[in-house]
């Protein structure tokens, strides 16, 4: 009777390689069906922007700016003056986080500060660094 040679299969070889695991340590895969986000427009979307809408944000005023070394940081105190980089005409920086988004001129109004915005800046206007 002639001998019959037995060749491993992939599967076989990478038994062998790794230890067996138990049965309940294998893990299942199930499809998951998700609907679609609905698009509506309607009524309910409307609310939900009007959340947004009303929601404050804090915006910051820059006046200018300057740099000193840590060592004249340290002997600043009440009266020390810092001379920033622009002048008196130019107008204040208008940031929303770390995005400049408009500039305006310093006012009073009414014994505060307040801004008169001059320019808003689009998407595609450079801010001043």
């Amino acid at each position: 009777m002639p001998e019959t040679i037995h060749t491993p299969t992939q599967n076989e070889q990478q038994d062998r390689s790794e230890p067996a695991a138990p049965a309940e340590a294998k893990t299942q895969v199930q499809e998951v069906q998700l609907s679609e986000a609905p698009t509506d427009s309607g009524p309910a979307s409307a609310g939900q922007l009007d959340i947004l809408l009303d929601m404050g944000v804090p915006i910051s005023v820059v006046l200018g700016q300057t740099q000193i070394p840590i060592r004249r940081l340290l002997q600043l105190g009440p009266g020390s003056v810092l001379q920033l980089d622009k002048s008196i005409e130019a107008p204040a920086d208008l940031y929303l986080k770390d995005s400049k988004f408009a500039e305006a001129d310093i006012v009073v109004v009414e014994d505060r500060f307040a801004v008169r915005i001059k320019k808003i800046l689009g998407a595609g206007t450079p801010a001043d660094p």
